[in-house]
């Protein structure tokens, strides 16, 4: 035991240092985001990701979201196990052929109004992966896409501006949200 404090001691800490810069964009961007969920969703935003057949490099950086360093729920977001619970959809991949039943099942149990973000350019147009006897392509040919975040895959900030970005593009007058926006 010793011996292990001893080289704690004289190794040091091999960790590099944050960037403060990179830590204040993201609270800034945060606390936009806090103030819209207050405002649209009583102050918490219950989001429902699905894999439709991806490869899970757009999972990863979702995962990411829920880490330390970008903390989602302390801005109000958090990810819900039932669509039934949730206030968005957040899908990946180009839908599988075995998925198809499975995204149109979960799309169905989302209650109104239902909001669907296509993450990755897999689930933008089909990516490497496109429109094949297995493979059914974009998500947009399956289920309606109110936006989507463009990257293979897109970086965690990326995907919190893309929330952002639906979000803002409510239409005041209507429950309903406004079609086709793009990141």
């Amino acid at each position: 035991m010793l011996k292990l404090f001893k080289k704690i001691f004289t190794t040091r800490i091999l960790t590099e240092n944050i960037s403060t810069s990179k830590n204040q964009n993201i609270e800034i961007i945060g606390k936009h985001c806090r103030k819209l969920i207050n405002r649209y969703f009583s102050g918490s935003l219950a989001i429902r990701q699905v894999d439709a057949g991806s490869c899970n490099g757009c999972e990863l950086e979702i995962h990411a979201l829920n880490n330390v360093f970008y903390n989602l729920e302390q801005f109000g977001i958090h990810f819900v196990a039932s669509p039934r619970h949730a206030d968005m959809l957040l899908v990946t991949g180009p839908v599988s052929k075995h998925m198809e039943a499975a995204l149109k099942t979960t799309y169905a149990a989302l209650p109104e109004p239902k909001l669907v973000i296509a993450v990755g350019n897999c689930g933008a147009n089909g990516g490497e992966f496109g429109k094949s006897y297995a493979c059914r392509g974009a998500i947009s040919e399956v289920i309606p896409v109110d936006a989507i975040i463009h990257g293979c895959p897109p970086l965690p900030i990326d995907i919190l501006q893309g929330i952002i970005m639906l979000i803002k593009k409510k239409n005041l007058n209507s429950r309903f949200w406004i079609l086709n926006c793009e990141v």
